[in-house]
């Protein structure tokens, strides 16, 4: 097995694939990166059993063959060669050999024989997706996921399909994302499935291309989305997302339309003295004045003033600083409108002409 590449043609898909591959693997041969060569095509393949990203790279003249090499050690390897350097790369005996230029490099091997196999459902749903709508979604909602949340469900990002709407969710418990849009083709079916955090997470950052029109496939237990020449699969969290429709079947005050970067200013200037824990912040709504205040342990305190357009009831309500930022930082409008329930139980975030984008903040007692 042997075959010769460039440098720069070897790195990216190297480097897509080592990002799913944990440092700490209880199989070592999950450490390494499966190499299979055929006569025109090298493919590379890293997974950790939950999440797999497959490279196909174009070649001449190889060798066929397989074997897994160390993921780490041979993308240092290839990164820290100069740049436009070939790469020649020969299996022999049980190690690899990989010259460029005066580098001489040799790496033990395990076999492929021994690489285990992602299992994958059949895949009984499809649609099309465009990369940057599919990026887009992602980062209006994957902030709110939980992390390691014994609520396994949260710690996740629930996709629902509805003939030509999809619609993603995301929430810790505290703080909720809602991001709907609409498909380009009729899929004539309704589906639910919950991507888990590290291959939402992941998928995100493979969608670097916003011109790609993407097919994405998926089961009741695996999804798989094709990107250029990457093939990214993952298996989903099999549960059931709780419902969220009933904190939209309340009472709410009157909207409150502030200035957007008026109000994440001020938040981030307040928040420097809040509790550190806590980062908990009051906001006293009366009409046409909103002041955001806060103390700390230490006794030190901060307080804003923002005017806004309001003329409904006052009101008193507490929430985590950084919670209202992030909502307020994935506003793309020169507006936030904010709409607080009027028992106090939440408060929705989005923008005062499309809906495609909600945010719901649970307050909190400080």
């Amino acid at each position: 097995m042997k075959f010769i590449i460039n440098r720069e043609d070897l790195l990216a898909p190297l480097q897509q694939i080592v990002s799913v591959i944990e440092k700490r693997q209880t199989m070592p041969i999950l450490s390494n990166v499966l190499l299979v060569v055929e006569e025109d095509l090298i493919c590379l393949t890293g997974t950790d059993l939950e999440i797999q990203i497959i490279a196909k790279i174009p070649t001449h003249s190889a060798t066929p063959g397989a074997i897994t090499v160390p993921a780490r050690k041979f993308l240092d390897i290839c990164r820290l060669l100069p740049n436009g350097a070939e790469i020649k790369f020969e299996l022999q005996n049980d190690k690899v050999k990989i010259l460029s230029n005066r580098s001489r490099f040799s790496l033990n091997c395990l076999s492929a024989d021994n690489y285990p196999e992602f299992s994958e459902t059949e895949l009984s749903h499809s649609f099309f997706i465009s990369s940057s709508n599919l990026k887009k979604s992602l980062d209006k909602t994957l902030f709110c996921m939980a992390n390691q949340d014994v609520r396994y469900y949260l710690n996740g990002l629930m996709l629902n399909i509805s003939n030509n709407k999809i619609k993603l969710v995301a929430s810790d418990g505290h703080r909720l994302s809602i991001y709907e849009d609409n498909l380009d083709q009729d899929t004539g079916y309704e589906a639910r499935i919950i991507l888990p955090r590290k291959g939402a997470i992941e998928l995100n950052r493979l969608l670097d291309d916003p011109e790609l029109e993407l097919q994405v496939y998926f089961s009741t237990n695996n999804i798989r989305i094709i990107i250029n020449n990457l093939i990214f699969s993952a298996k989903l969290v099999d549960s059931k997302y709780p419902d969220f429709s009933k904190v939209f079947k309340q009472e709410f005050i009157s909207p409150i339309h502030i200035q957007k970067t008026a109000l994440k200013e001020a938040l981030t200037r307040v928040a420097i003295l809040s509790n550190e824990k806590f980062k908990g912040v009051t906001l006293d709504i009366t009409n046409n004045s909103l002041r955001i205040s806060t103390h700390n342990p230490e006794h030190d305190e901060a307080e804003e003033e923002i005017v806004i357009d309001y003329t409904g009831p006052a009101l008193s309500i507490a929430f985590n600083s950084q919670y209202l930022l992030d909502a307020v930082s994935n506003l793309d409008s020169e507006f936030a409108v904010l709409t607080i329930a009027t028992n106090g139980s939440s408060c929705f975030i989005d923008e005062p002409d499309q809906c495609t984008y909600k945010f719901i903040v649970m307050p909190m007692k400080l």
